[in-house]
């Protein structure tokens, strides 16, 4: 299955829906005005009804297709009992109201992504970006500019309410002949859940892709260090001894180990290179510039500059907390 659904990402098409393993597809769903192209949920049968991992925008299309999708696989979304959803990017809680609606399933998420608890303690997630971006010392017009573009593409629903919260600690979820536990993984975001099927499947969310590096969490507190949050969720990924690692974005793939230490070293890199380029004052406007990008800074898109100006705060948040490993991870 994971050849396939590669060879279509890498043709930039939309997958199929396909079994991972025995009664575990993945359902790819079109994102709606997104450069991601799509989103992969997951739906687990189990005796205590369907098991939906992540839950595509909140657009009428994706819908649509989600509902396609099932009829093509001879499921309905009737017979979804629980939604779990790896974090609260919109993304990933999109239709989940929809399938609880159309079914009573219980919707549950960690208990630091829940929009209620995350608007008392954090805000709302443009008031989080506009934090970061006056933490990252960039000159005011910069910082307007920069939150003014933001607001245009990242302004959506926060408003969806949970059944339940999952613990800051492990916890086992007994489906009768499916186990699923619920592992907390910030890093990505604060909540970040990722989901171990003890068959030897794990559900990655955002925290860990077949390619490509993690988007940090927005830091916006004096305490946040989602760079180091992300090395120690690595190992935890690493550690539960998962045979296969099934994404949000991309597609499903073996060696989950190797995987985890191929990112975690290369977000080390990014830490050790801050360091380099930071001195006492630095702030991160300073050394965003002079990181190594895919192009000059002066050449990026305004979007990116936005993300690598928050992504490098968050690299200095790290840089600042931890000395350099010595073996690089």
């Amino acid at each position: 299955m994971s050849e396939a659904y590669a060879a279509s990402y890498r043709a930039r098409e939309v997958p199929a829906p396909a079994q991972v393993i025995e009664g575990v597809w993945a359902v790819a769903v079109p994102l709606h005005g997104s450069a991601l192209r799509a989103v992969t949920v997951f739906l687990i049968e189990s005796h205590a009804g369907l098991i939906l991992i992540d839950a595509g925008y909140d657009h009428p299309s994706c819908w649509a297709s989600f509902q396609r999708s099932l009829t093509a696989i001879g499921r309905t979304v009737e017979a979804i009992s629980t939604v779990l959803i790896t974090h609260n990017h919109p993304d990933h809680v999109g239709f989940a109201d929809r399938v609880r609606a159309a079914s009573g399933a219980r919707v549950l998420m960690g208990a630091a992504d829940d929009f209620a608890a995350m608007h008392r303690v954090r805000g709302a997630f443009l008031d989080q970006l506009g934090t970061a971006l006056d933490l990252t010392g960039a000159p005011q017009d910069v910082v307007d500019g920069m939150y003014a573009d933001a607001v245009k593409v990242a302004e959506h629903h926060e408003t969806l309410r949970l059944d339940a919260t999952l613990p800051g600690a492990d916890l086992d979820l007994d489906f009768g002949d499916v186990t699923i536990r619920a592992v907390p993984t910030p890093g990505h975001t604060y909540g970040h859940t990722v989901y171990y099927d003890t068959r030897g499947l794990v559900f990655t969310g955002d925290t860990m892709m077949a390619e490509g590096p993690t988007q940090l969490a927005i830091v916006s507190r004096p305490g946040d260090d989602p760079a180091g949050d992300l090395f120690a969720s690595l190992d935890r990924i690493r550690d539960l001894g998962a045979t296969v690692a099934c994404p949000a974005h991309q597609f499903p793939y073996h060696d989950v180990a190797a995987r985890a230490e191929q990112l975690k070293a290369f977000h080390q890199a990014e830490v050790d290179r801050v360091r380099d380029l930071m001195s006492a004052g630095s702030t991160a406007w300073d050394v965003a510039r002079r990181m190594p990008w895919k192009k000059p800074w002066d050449d990026l898109g305004r979007g990116t500059r936005r993300f690598s100006l928050v992504h490098t705060l968050a690299l200095l948040r790290s840089a600042r907390n931890a000395p350099r490993r010595a073996d690089g991870c």
